[in-house]
């Protein structure tokens, strides 16, 4: 997810965070055990670029039924975003600081019934578009993650990167186009991260993927 800049949470605030429940240590062998993780087989989504947790504040509220997981490089962020939760008293979502490769590879097949990408980093220029997340290699980890008749969302407001995106996707095995679930109960919003807010105030153009794996 392309964040913005954390230098504002300062160390001292960070020190005044509690994040002890929600945020995760990603284990030496990088292996993700979901039921003994939360205390039960609940199905599991998960959101890479978690930012200040707006989007799984709202999400895992709404549904406690279902488990959340949320994947934040950014360490202020994580640790941020784990406060967060743990001080609305959310027991089905967890915090992992650490790059979303590594947390995908230590998934087990199927394990996840959405899989969340809002406003990735874009990397404008031509010379640093090898780094965008959204690659075939990657595609082919979240099909894999995904159980049958799971969900690959993404949205973006970069117009190049939409159609790098659109090209990836139309290549991808095993994943079928679909519309995109309402997630927001605000018009005008599609899923209501604090980046979506944002670029719509700014009146920039969004655009949403949706794909399902049939296999």
């Amino acid at each position: 997810m392309r964040t913005e800049s954390p230098n504002h949470l300062s160390r001292g605030q960070a020190g005044k965070w509690d994040p002890k429940g929600p945020l995760l240590t990603l284990p030496p062998d990088e292996r993700l055990d979901l039921p003994a993780i939360f205390g039960n087989a609940r199905p599991v989504e998960l959101e890479i670029g978690t930012g200040k947790g707006t989007f799984l504040l709202a999400r895992a509220a709404a549904r406690p039924e279902v488990n959340f997981i949320g994947i934040e490089y950014a360490r202020a962020y994580a640790l941020y975003a784990a406060d967060r939760f743990r001080r609305h008293g959310l027991a089905n979502v967890r915090v992992i600081h650490a790059d979303a490769s590594s947390v995908l590879a230590g998934l087990t097949d199927g394990s996840l019934i959405r899989l969340h990408v809002y406003f990735p980093d874009p990397w404008p220029k031509r010379k640093h578009q090898r780094r965008r997340l959204i690659q075939p290699q990657f595609v082919d980890q979240a099909r894999r993650v995904l159980s049958p008749g799971g969900l690959l969302l993404v949205v973006t407001d970069h117009r190049d990167y939409f159609r790098q995106i659109e090209a990836v996707l139309a290549e991808a095995k095993g994943l079928v186009k679909i519309a995109f679930p309402k997630m927001a109960d605000a018009d005008g919003q599609i899923v209501g991260t604090n980046f979506e807010r944002k670029y719509i105030a700014q009146g920039r153009a969004l655009f949403s993927l949706a794909r399902m794996k049939y296999c």
